[in-house]
């Protein structure tokens, strides 16, 4: 069995895995993760980047952290573990297994499953994404053959997802979309350095992506939302 079979079993658990992973390594406590921080999480999760190698990553960014003479700065983002992050997903594509088709149990019931979909269904309605609720509805009146099919259904929702996205997006004025990237490369700034052109444009988007839909108000679709 492969050493990242946890990554499999964890599969929507990923967001809070990470999150505690980060809080453990920096050792004090408690710590609010930035909306830079939970983009960066997304993109991994969208690129296929195994939970074990992220995990590995974290740990080996702060052991590394550790041994410098100079630490007067804490870390305070995720994005500062970018470069080990990427090592360890290097080495975990090349391992037996890497990549392995997702099996996971679901860490929500059916009726939760239901529900969330129902009231995603509803918000988006009263946004005026008639159809896009519209199908929401045809699936949640599916539920039980899609909760048997977990990945199906994750993968119908980051679709529609995507297209919300974009109605969303021409829906903005100028001056909204340019106040979203200014204040991406103010938080952004500092770690620039860490990362590949190819890693800062998947983040960027992830980044444009949540900020466009939390100005509106308006739900994430993905089952790693239903937490």
């Amino acid at each position: 069995m492969s050493d990242f079979e946890p990554e499999f079993r964890n599969y929507f658990n990923y967001f809070t895995e990470i999150e505690e992973q980060f809080q453990k390594a920096r050792g004090t406590g408690f710590f609010l993760l930035s909306p830079l921080d939970w983009a960066l999480i997304e993109a991994w999760k969208n690129a296929g980047v195994p939970l074990e190698a992220v995990l590995r990553g974290i740990d080996a960014a702060f052991e590394k952290w550790r041994t410098r003479k100079n630490r007067t700065q804490m870390v305070n983002s995720i994005a500062y573990c970018a470069q080990a992050v990427a090592q360890e997903s290097q080495q975990a594509a090349g391992s037996p297994g890497g990549k392995a088709k997702i099996e996971a149990e679901a860490p929500f019931s059916l009726d939760e499953m239901r529900s969330y979909l129902g009231k995603n269904s509803a918000d988006l309605r009263k946004a005026g994404f008639d159809e896009i609720a519209a199908k929401l509805d045809a699936l949640a009146a599916e539920s039980e053959q899609q909760y048997s099919d977990l990945e199906g259904l994750e993968q119908a929702l980051t679709a529609l997802e995507d297209k919300l996205i974009a109605v969303q997006r021409a829906r903005m004025t100028d001056d909204d979309l340019i106040a979203a990237r200014r204040e991406l490369d103010l938080q952004l700034k500092p770690y620039r350095s860490k990362m590949t052109a190819d890693q800062l444009a998947m983040l960027e988007k992830q980044y444009l992506d949540r900020r466009l839909l939390e100005h509106a108000g308006l739900p994430r679709l993905s089952l790693f939302y239903l937490r």
